[in-house]
């Protein structure tokens, strides 16, 4: 066995999990801002333990002085979409990035593999400031559908449990649900611009609410109590009857009222 410091070993690829998931949730939230909408759902991450890394270069013929050539994924991130087709465009997004280089993509949607698995990887080369200098470091993307990765944890926690040998009859039964997922997905899309809108709509009702009820506790602030008391009364009819344009008109009406108490508050 090598006689390395593994915990030494792997804190590059724990920095480079670390990095990447604070930069694919900044993207995130950027594209909502932007776009109103995020191809990206969650970002998950997590770093190999040795016993995985060790036992997937004995199944490769890895030599333990090529591990980190010869391992792509000891570090891992997974990126959930909503929809099959935000898969090629977070994918477009990833590979035009200039903070990482992209080693090789691997398409298991448009080719899946015969488990029935179906995912987009992408191999980057990222690279890490360490104490010791820039190091750079091979990582692993994936990106996949909620109905994907549901599949695919309960395919790994059965290959686990079976360790890479399953039944025929399991086999079969993944194989089932794998194409049920697969099909829940494209009825999904089917129906997608109803949902964007759907979720658009919660989104800027969600805002409104939150800006209203803001400037509301603003105007106690400035001490405008009669005004507030008012408009609070005015929200509470209003959220009864879940009209987003009346709310709309609620806001600025409260946004014209705190301006002016501001003004006069500024002034004394």
């Amino acid at each position: 066995m090598d006689g390395r410091n593994w915990a030494m070993f792997l804190l590059p690829y724990e920095q480079a999990v670390e990095e990447l998931k604070v930069k694919f949730k900044t993207l995130r939230g950027e594209l909502k801002r932007r776009e109103e909408y995020s191809p990206i759902e969650f970002v998950t991450g997590r770093v190999k333990r040795i016993s995985s890394v060790l036992e997937k270069a004995k199944r490769l013929s890895v030599p333990m002085d090529k591990i980190e050539s010869g391992i792509e994924d000891i570090a891992g991130i997974r990126i959930m979409c909503q929809f099959v087709e935000d898969i090629e465009k977070l994918s477009s997004l990833i590979c035009a990035r200039e903070d990482m280089t992209i080693v090789y993509c691997k398409d298991y949607i448009a080719n899946k593999k015969d488990s029935g698995y179906r995912s987009f990887h992408i191999i980057v080369e990222y690279p890490v400031q360490t104490a010791l200098g820039m190091k750079k470091v091979l990582a692993e993307i994936q990106i996949r559908t909620l109905a994907m990765n549901f599949w695919a944890t309960i395919e790994h926690s059965l290959n686990y449990k079976y360790k890479e040998k399953l039944p025929a009859d399991v086999t079969h039964r993944l194989s089932k649900a794998a194409e049920a997922a697969f099909l829940l997905d494209q009825e999904m899309s089917s129906i997608r611009d109803e949902i964007l809108e759907a979720q658009i709509m919660f989104e800027e009702k969600s805002n409104v609410v939150s800006k209203v009820l803001n400037d509301i506790q603003q105007l106690y602030f400035y001490h405008r109590v009669r005004e507030a008391a008012q408009f609070q009364l005015r929200f509470n009819e209003l959220w009864e009857k879940e009209e987003l344009w009346e709310l709309k008109d609620l806001a600025f009406e409260i946004d014209e009222s705190l301006s002016r108490a501001k003004k006069e508050f500024n002034k004394r």
